[in-house]
Parts: C-alpha cells; structure tokens; sequence
C-alpha cells in the first residue's frame, strides 16, 4: 500500500490562490500547487474552510497556506465581493468538482476489454435474431447458444484483430469491438438445444452471429472504486498499444491500452508516468547530428570508432491512471501532459 510522503513538494510556479472554474478536477487543481499530484488527499486536509473536498464549486476561491507545523493545505478564500443569498443559492446548485470526470471512464470501466481465446471458445454467443435483419433494432430479440442469467446486463463483441506485445511480439488476446448491449430475457437448454434469448437494449453496429456476450455491470456506481496510488514500488516499463481513438498521438483524457497487466502487478488505480526518449543524435567530425537525419549511407558507412551515439535522456512528460486490469494487459487514462503523447512513449514508476 502506497504511504503519503512525510512532505509536500510545493512547485516553485505554483499559484497563491485559485478561483474554481467549470471542468475543474481535484487532480487538476492538485497538479497546480504539487509536483506529485496523487498525494492530493494531504493538500486537501480536513479543516474549517473545506470540510469535504468533494464539495468545492465553480466560483470558490481556493488559497494556499501553510499551518503552525510549516505544512501547506489549501483552504477557502475570502471573496471581495458578497454574493447575495439568491445569487449564492444558484451557485450552489452547480455540480460539485470531482476527482476525475467519471462520465469520461464510466463507458470504458463497464465496456472495455481485450478478448481472449477462452472468451471466444467458452463464452455464449449469438446464433441469430426474431427477425432476419442484418441490422437489429433496438428491442429487437437475439438467440443465444449458452446459457444467460434473466435481468443481467450483456455487452455483444464482434472479434477484431489479434493484439500482440510490440516488445515481444507475445500474443495478448484480440480486439473486441463492442457492437451492442442486451439484457437477458430466458435461460435457454443447451441439452434440448433450445437457445437463450436476450431483449436488445442498444445496437452499436451490426451483430453478427458468432459475436460473444460478455456479463457487465451496467448501472454501476462509479465513485471510488480505487484510490489513487504512486507505482513508486513498482519496477515496471510498459508500452502504450493503442488509444481509444486509433490514432497515435493524442491528449488528455484518452484512453490507451498497455501491454502489462495482472501478471506483471499492474493494480487499478496504479498512477505511472508517460516517458520520452530523446531523439538518437550521433557526434561525429562535423558536428553532431540527429541519426534520422543521417543519411542510409551515412549510417552504414560512418566510422563506429569516431562517430558515436549520445546517451540521450529520456524525459517525463505526463502521468496517467490505470482503471482496468486484465490478465496481460491494461486500461488507463492520461491525466495530464506537457505535450501531445505518442504510442511509441514509455509507461514507468513515476
């Protein structure tokens, strides 16, 4: 289990006072004042001016203080101006700030997944529809070969390409392509070979027959599942294998799959650093240059002993949070960054 460190690093940059405004997080406001965000909790110590920090608003002001101990904690401000009651009750009935915009994960914590070959060989799949339809609609009815629990939530799967470690090259399961939601309606009996049926709730794509049907929660409360925790303990390099959006550069707030899970003691909440490595530059008699630049025959002809290549360093450019496990692999979110982040980057112990 993570421990707080005995002391906050305030940033030397970091602001007197901050006025909340909307799409604040905790993590946000956090990252302001703290060189190691994830110890947040320590900032927002209970006291008078902020009993919960759950409950901070648009349009608090926030200042950073310091107790009788030298420690620092950020308390409410004193406005200048005096809201009337009316116009103070309107601003109460904004939405608190959280710690993390959970509508941004809560697809994902239910949905996500990597599909493995047990998923595919043992799971219930679909055999068909009421209707002969290659596109269902929403309430339509799916037969199933399996059984299926009455009242439970499924998620449908179509199998996309196999995922593979970009280090290794070891097989880590398949894409599973989410193409619709169900409920289950009836048990079927495989015996008597009388399929289950499910009710559609909502069509993504078309279903295919074959497409697997895996339980999900749907409905989940989503707060604290986990608690944020520094991997500092944790000597782990894992590779980002794709984003939520397929591209290979992205932001804040996507979603990557990593090639390290379960087996490699990756834990939700876990909070990891996003690398870079420096581009390769080679010194050589004229003058260093970067080896991409480097022409082909450049690079096969150059002289090992004269031109060599500089330990370039390797630079920490953002950190993100893991929210889904699996056995090889791993669901996380990028929380912040200096710049855009690429899937070539690094994933470490911050």
């Amino acid at each position: 289990m993570f421990a707080l460190a005995d002391e906050l690093q305030i940033k030397e940059d970091a602001p007197k006072t901050h006025i909340v405004v909307k799409g604040d997080t905790l993590w946000d406001i956090s990252a302001m004042f703290l060189n190691e965000p994830w110890l947040w909790p320590k900032l927002w110590r209970l006291n008078p001016d902020i009993k919960n920090p759950h409950l901070i608003y648009p349009g608090d002001e926030l200042r950073l203080v310091y107790d009788e101990n030298g420690e620092p904690m950020l308390v409410k401000g004193k406005p200048a101006l005096k809201w009337s009651p009316e116009k103070r009750k309107k601003l109460k009935e904004q939405n608190p700030i959280t710690i993390l915009p959970l509508e941004h994960l809560a697809p994902y914590l239910n949905y996500s997944t990597v599909l493995s070959k047990s998923d595919l060989d043992d799971s219930p799949h679909i055999l068909g529809g009421d209707e002969k339809y290659k596109s269902n609609v929403d309430g339509a009815l799916l037969y199933v070969k399996g059984e299926v629990v009455i009242g439970q939530n499924y998620a449908i799967y179509h199998q996309g390409d196999e995922i593979r470690d970009p280090e290794s090259n070891d097989f880590l399961g398949y894409q599973a392509i989410l193409v619709g939601t169900a409920i289950g309606l009836r048990t079927g009996n495989d015996e008597s070979r009388e399929p289950s049926t499910l009710s559609l709730q909502k069509a993504k794509r078309e279903i295919r027959a074959g497409d697997v049907i895996i339980p999900v929660n749907e409905g989940q409360l989503l707060p604290a599942f986990y608690s944020m925790k520094a991997a500092l303990d944790k000597n782990i390099q894992a590779r980002m294998i794709s984003s939520h959006n397929l591209t290979r550069e992205f932001g804040k707030f996507e979603v990557v799959l990593l090639n390290k899970g379960i087996s490699e003691d990756i834990a939700m909440g876990d909070i990891y650093s996003i690398n870079r490595q420096s581009p390769t530059v080679i010194e050589t008699k004229d003058g260093p240059v970067y080896e991409e630049d480097a022409s082909s025959w450049y690079r096969l002809t150059r002289d090992s002993e004269s031109d060599k290549n500089v330990d370039m360093p390797v630079e920490k450019i953002g950190h993100l949070m893991v929210f889904k496990v699996q056995e090889k692999t791993s669901f996380a979110i990028v929380l912040s960054t200096v710049k855009s982040v690429q899937i070539e980057d690094l994933v470490t112990a911050p």
